[in-house]
Protein backbone atom coordinates (compact mmCIF):
# COMPACT_ATOMS: atom_id res chain seq x y z
CA UNK A 1 0.00 0.00 0.00
CA UNK A 2 2.83 2.38 0.89
CA UNK A 3 4.53 1.63 -2.45
CA UNK A 4 1.25 2.26 -4.30
CA UNK A 5 0.75 5.62 -2.56
CA UNK A 6 4.35 6.63 -3.29
CA UNK A 7 3.96 5.73 -6.96
CA UNK A 8 0.62 7.60 -7.16
CA UNK A 9 2.08 10.74 -5.53
CA UNK A 10 5.11 10.57 -7.83
CA UNK A 11 2.87 10.31 -10.89
CA UNK A 12 0.71 13.22 -9.70
CA UNK A 13 3.79 15.35 -9.00
CA UNK A 14 5.21 14.62 -12.46
CA UNK A 15 1.86 15.45 -14.11
CA UNK A 16 1.62 18.72 -12.18
CA UNK A 17 5.16 19.64 -13.16
CA UNK A 18 4.45 18.97 -16.83
CA UNK A 19 1.21 20.96 -16.75
CA UNK A 20 2.85 23.91 -15.05
CA UNK A 21 5.92 23.93 -17.32
CA UNK A 22 6.11 27.09 -19.40
CA UNK A 23 4.80 26.82 -22.94
CA UNK A 24 7.23 28.40 -25.38
CA UNK A 25 6.18 30.25 -28.49
CA UNK A 26 6.74 28.38 -31.73
CA UNK A 27 9.26 29.65 -34.27
CA UNK A 28 8.00 30.38 -37.78
CA UNK A 29 10.25 30.97 -40.78
CA UNK A 30 8.95 33.49 -43.31
CA UNK A 31 7.88 31.63 -46.45
CA UNK A 32 10.11 33.22 -49.06
CA UNK A 33 10.50 30.08 -51.14
CA UNK A 34 6.79 29.99 -51.91
CA UNK A 35 6.60 33.80 -52.19
CA UNK A 36 3.81 33.90 -49.63
CA UNK A 37 5.12 37.06 -47.99
CA UNK A 38 5.75 40.58 -49.24
CA UNK A 39 7.14 43.93 -48.16
CA UNK A 40 5.52 46.72 -50.13
CA UNK A 41 5.77 50.49 -50.09
CA UNK A 42 3.91 53.45 -51.52
CA UNK A 43 4.63 57.15 -51.68
CA UNK A 44 2.72 60.00 -53.24
CA UNK A 45 3.91 61.34 -56.58
CA UNK A 46 3.51 65.13 -56.67
CA UNK A 47 0.37 64.74 -54.59
CA UNK A 48 -1.52 63.44 -57.64
CA UNK A 49 -1.13 59.67 -57.39
CA UNK A 50 0.57 56.84 -55.52
CA UNK A 51 3.85 55.32 -56.63
CA UNK A 52 3.97 51.71 -55.42
CA UNK A 53 6.70 49.11 -55.20
CA UNK A 54 8.19 46.31 -53.17
CA UNK A 55 11.39 44.68 -51.96
CA UNK A 56 11.86 41.36 -53.72
CA UNK A 57 14.47 39.84 -51.38
CA UNK A 58 14.06 39.61 -47.62
CA UNK A 59 14.26 37.00 -44.91
CA UNK A 60 13.14 36.57 -41.34
CA UNK A 61 11.35 34.65 -38.66
CA UNK A 62 8.87 35.24 -35.88
CA UNK A 63 7.92 33.70 -32.56
CA UNK A 64 4.22 33.29 -31.89
CA UNK A 65 2.01 31.60 -29.30
CA UNK A 66 -1.73 32.13 -29.73
CA UNK A 67 -2.26 31.63 -25.97
CA UNK A 68 0.34 34.29 -25.13
CA UNK A 69 0.41 36.78 -28.03
CA UNK A 70 2.21 39.42 -25.95
CA UNK A 71 5.34 37.23 -26.11
CA UNK A 72 5.43 37.48 -29.92
CA UNK A 73 8.62 38.65 -31.64
CA UNK A 74 9.74 39.18 -35.23
CA UNK A 75 13.03 39.81 -37.01
CA UNK A 76 13.18 40.82 -40.67
CA UNK A 77 16.18 41.63 -42.90
CA UNK A 78 15.61 43.35 -46.26
CA UNK A 79 18.04 43.42 -49.19
CA UNK A 80 17.71 47.11 -50.12
CA UNK A 81 19.12 46.54 -53.63
CA UNK A 82 16.05 44.39 -54.36
CA UNK A 83 13.80 47.47 -54.48
CA UNK A 84 11.38 47.17 -57.39
CA UNK A 85 9.06 49.98 -58.48
CA UNK A 86 8.48 48.44 -61.93
CA UNK A 87 10.70 51.07 -63.60
CA UNK A 88 14.39 50.24 -64.15
CA UNK A 89 15.71 53.80 -64.32
CA UNK A 90 13.79 54.90 -61.25
CA UNK A 91 15.00 51.82 -59.34
CA UNK A 92 18.57 52.68 -60.28
CA UNK A 93 18.04 56.16 -58.80
CA UNK A 94 16.40 54.73 -55.67
CA UNK A 95 19.49 52.54 -55.13
CA UNK A 96 21.82 55.53 -55.46
CA UNK A 97 23.26 57.85 -52.81
CA UNK A 98 20.21 60.13 -53.22
CA UNK A 99 18.01 57.53 -51.56
CA UNK A 100 18.88 54.06 -50.20
CA UNK A 101 22.61 54.14 -51.01
CA UNK A 102 22.62 50.35 -51.25
CA UNK A 103 26.39 50.06 -51.73
CA UNK A 104 26.89 51.55 -48.26
CA UNK A 105 23.70 50.23 -46.61
CA UNK A 106 22.92 46.88 -48.25
CA UNK A 107 20.33 45.86 -45.66
CA UNK A 108 17.44 47.29 -43.71
CA UNK A 109 16.21 45.50 -40.58
CA UNK A 110 13.32 45.37 -38.17
CA UNK A 111 13.81 43.73 -34.77
CA UNK A 112 10.85 43.76 -32.43
CA UNK A 113 11.25 44.82 -28.82
CA UNK A 114 7.66 44.42 -27.60
CA UNK A 115 4.13 43.43 -28.48
CA UNK A 116 0.84 44.61 -26.99
CA UNK A 117 -2.51 42.90 -27.63
CA UNK A 118 -5.28 45.31 -28.62
CA UNK A 119 -8.04 42.82 -29.44
CA UNK A 120 -8.80 39.36 -30.78
CA UNK A 121 -6.08 38.77 -33.37
CA UNK A 122 -4.84 42.37 -33.29
CA UNK A 123 -2.01 44.17 -31.58
CA UNK A 124 0.72 46.76 -31.75
CA UNK A 125 4.31 45.77 -32.33
CA UNK A 126 7.25 47.94 -31.33
CA UNK A 127 10.76 47.48 -32.60
CA UNK A 128 13.98 48.95 -33.90
CA UNK A 129 13.79 49.78 -37.61
CA UNK A 130 17.10 50.41 -39.36
CA UNK A 131 17.16 52.12 -42.75
CA UNK A 132 19.95 54.03 -44.48
CA UNK A 133 22.22 53.46 -41.46
CA UNK A 134 19.74 55.05 -39.01
CA UNK A 135 17.90 53.08 -36.32
CA UNK A 136 14.69 54.34 -34.74
CA UNK A 137 12.02 52.73 -32.58
CA UNK A 138 8.66 52.49 -34.31
CA UNK A 139 5.26 51.08 -33.30
CA UNK A 140 2.55 49.99 -35.69
CA UNK A 141 -0.67 47.93 -35.68
CA UNK A 142 -0.69 44.31 -36.82
CA UNK A 143 -3.45 41.81 -37.50
CA UNK A 144 -3.41 38.02 -37.54
CA UNK A 145 -4.89 36.87 -40.84
CA UNK A 146 -5.15 33.21 -39.90
CA UNK A 147 -3.32 30.05 -38.92
CA UNK A 148 -3.63 26.30 -39.38
CA UNK A 149 -2.44 23.21 -41.19
CA UNK A 150 -1.31 23.43 -44.80
CA UNK A 151 -1.75 20.73 -47.51
CA UNK A 152 1.90 19.63 -47.19
CA UNK A 153 1.88 18.55 -43.55
CA UNK A 154 3.07 21.86 -42.11
CA UNK A 155 1.49 24.50 -39.91
CA UNK A 156 1.33 28.16 -40.92
CA UNK A 157 0.40 31.54 -39.47
CA UNK A 158 0.00 34.83 -41.30
CA UNK A 159 0.03 38.47 -40.22
CA UNK A 160 -0.19 41.89 -41.81
CA UNK A 161 0.81 45.35 -40.63
CA UNK A 162 1.62 48.80 -41.97
CA UNK A 163 3.29 51.98 -40.83
CA UNK A 164 4.31 55.38 -42.16
CA UNK A 165 7.84 56.73 -41.83
CA UNK A 166 9.33 60.13 -42.53
CA UNK A 167 12.22 59.80 -44.97
CA UNK A 168 14.25 62.64 -43.45
CA UNK A 169 14.18 60.82 -40.08
CA UNK A 170 16.41 58.24 -41.76
CA UNK A 171 18.74 60.69 -43.43
CA UNK A 172 17.04 60.59 -46.84
CA UNK A 173 16.69 64.27 -47.70
CA UNK A 174 16.14 64.21 -51.46
CA UNK A 175 13.45 66.79 -52.26
CA UNK A 176 10.43 65.02 -53.69
CA UNK A 177 8.02 67.83 -52.87
CA UNK A 178 5.78 68.49 -49.84
CA UNK A 179 3.40 65.62 -50.62
CA UNK A 180 6.16 63.01 -50.63
CA UNK A 181 7.95 63.41 -47.31
CA UNK A 182 6.60 60.12 -45.92
CA UNK A 183 6.46 56.57 -47.24
CA UNK A 184 3.98 53.88 -46.28
CA UNK A 185 5.44 50.43 -45.56
CA UNK A 186 3.28 47.30 -45.65
CA UNK A 187 4.39 43.94 -44.26
CA UNK A 188 2.51 40.77 -45.21
CA UNK A 189 4.04 37.71 -43.59
CA UNK A 190 3.20 34.03 -43.80
CA UNK A 191 5.39 31.78 -41.68
CA UNK A 192 5.93 28.03 -41.52
CA UNK A 193 6.20 26.59 -38.03
CA UNK A 194 9.55 24.90 -37.41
Amino acid sequence: MKKLLTTTFSTLALSAALLSAPVHAATYDVDNEGAHASINFKIQHLGYSWLTGRFNDFDGSFEYDKAKPDTSTINITIDTASIDSNHAERDKHLRSEDFLNVSKYPTSTFKSTGFKTTGEGTGEITGDFTLHGVTKSITFPVERIGEGNDPWGGYRAGFTGSTKIKLSDYGIDYNLGPASTHVMLELHVEGIRQ
